[in-house]
């Protein structure tokens, strides 16, 4: 949704720069949203006063800007400007900028502020300033904020030819599908169908007792939440085994194989969950990819502690010894936020591409959740069951299968318990189904390794 014009008498002369093509892929990275034009310099003054007339206490704003050389660039922010005077923080903040059909997102550097809140002109990671000095001009001061370039921001043109200021509220006009996109019965006795299903769960091969399903994805995902989610389910309470949270760097540090106990004096079920390090955009930080090759191959030992720097060595022992079918890593499980698949940035992006070229080059079975869609979509988050009816859920999981490359039949919306207190039918369905379908794959996985060791030499 998009207002070209906006609210109010005073306002209604304001008609918007942006071209429609544009708006879209910047409503894209900003999710389902209504753009408001509040301020635009060439008719209020490139000056920090017009800015802050029109601009404060206005909840989260874009900021469009454009040059001569073409450019449309600028940046979002989640927090009012309130001429404060304090430093802002900001985990939502970013700058773009739009050359080609995909739009360049440079997320914030963790460890960072947003920006400075002061009565001045608009800045972003007081390293990027707009209307400078009250002109038109684009001042890059430098730093380390944002990963950026002015030749790649802005083309190193500073003068400005307008810039805008949007409003940015969630839009209350999602559509629903009439007839759902994927079926799910929403059932007490689906659920304890499933439950059932996975309990008996049999490997195609007698050697391979445990399927051991690893967890991958950028931090704060929700790898460790997926674990205490399906180990609430079986337990028939809220658990918290694994750490997990909202950080902005991995609260998992060590490789941990979680099995999970149907019931507190139950057996174990016949799968184990697989934690690592959450992946990060910066070189030396997050986990690496050489790690990821060792745990799939079966190598890593459980409560290995991850080192950025230097990639996972056994000892000698360990490493003349070939790990067994058992030890090594059946299915893999991406994980991607709902609510930042846009954002995702390019570094991000490559290093799963890396990771999954690895695990192509293994045969291994491959899945993508994608959690938070109650978080993505207010139409999700009013009710679980319109899921698979909501017409935006459906693009982003489009979204995923085109940026990671999987089939879309293997993205699968879920959301996790993060602050309930009590276990929730909807949610037991969505995620039991995702554990189900991670089983089959593993069978079809499996079935082909037995096919090839069955094979005369």
């Amino acid at each position: 949704m998009f207002k070209r014009r906006t609210k109010g008498v005073a306002r209604d002369s304001l008609t918007s720069n942006l071209p429609e093509e544009k708006r879209k892929q910047l409503c894209a990275l900003l999710g389902n949203v209504e753009l408001t034009l509040l301020y635009k310099a060439s008719v209020h003054g490139y000056n920090a006063s017009a800015f802050h007339q029109r601009c404060d206490h206005q909840g989260p704003t874009l900021l469009v800007a454009y040059n001569s050389s073409g450019y449309i660039f600028g940046g979002y922010t989640s927090v009012d400007y309130a001429q404060s005077g304090q430093y802002i923080a900001d985990e939502d903040i970013f700058l773009f900028s739009i050359q080609s059909k995909i739009p360049l997102c440079i997320k914030m550097n963790s460890g960072h502020n947003a920006r400075l809140d002061d009565a001045g002109v608009p800045n972003f990671g007081t390293q990027l300033y707009f209307c400078y000095n009250n002109q038109p001009v684009v001042y890059y001061q430098g730093g380390s904020a944002f990963s950026v370039t002015a030749a790649t921001l802005y083309g190193n043109d500073t003068q400005l030819t307008e810039c805008e200021v949007y409003k940015v509220k969630q839009s209350s006009q999602i559509t629903a599908e009439e007839k759902p996109w994927r079926n799910v019965l929403w059932t007490a006795e689906r659920r304890d169908e499933l439950m059932e299903s996975i309990r008996n769960h049999k490997p195609m091969m007698t050697s391979v007792s445990h399927v051991r399903i690893l967890m991958i994805g950028p931090v704060g995902a929700g790898k460790s939440s997926f674990f205490n989610s399906i180990n609430s389910i079986f337990m028939g309470r809220m658990t918290s085994k694994a750490m997990s949270g909202s950080a902005g760097t991995s609260l998992t540090t060590q490789f941990r194989t979680y099995p999970v106990k149907d019931g507190r004096e139950g057996k174990p079920l016949p799968f184990v969950l697989c934690d690592t390090m959450g992946l990060e955009e910066q070189s030396g930080a997050g986990l690496d990819i050489d790690d990821i090759s060792s745990i799939l191959q079966g190598n890593v030992p459980d409560r290995y502690k991850f080192n950025p720097t230097t990639p996972y060595q056994p000892d000698e022992q360990k490493a003349s010894r070939l790990a067994s079918l058992q030890e090594k890593i059946h299915c893999v499980v991406y994980m991607i936020d709902a609510t930042k698949i846009s954002l995702m940035s390019s570094k991000l992006e490559e290093k799963l591409a890396a990771i999954r070229k690895k695990v192509n080059s293994l045969g291994i079975a491959q899945i993508v959740l994608m959690t938070k869609v109650d978080e993505a979509c207010p139409l999700v988050e009013e009710d679980l069951q319109s899921l698979y009816v909501s017409s935006y859920i459906k693009t982003k999981v489009q979204e995923v299968s085109s940026r990671l490359g999987v089939p879309v039949s293997c993205v699968l919306p879920v959301k996790n318990y993060s602050q309930e207190l009590e276990l929730e039918l909807n949610c037991d369905v969505l995620l039991l189904t995702a554990l189900q379908q991670m089983l089959n794959f593993v069978d079809d996985y499996l079935d082909d390794v037995s096919q090839i060791e069955s094979k005369p030499i």
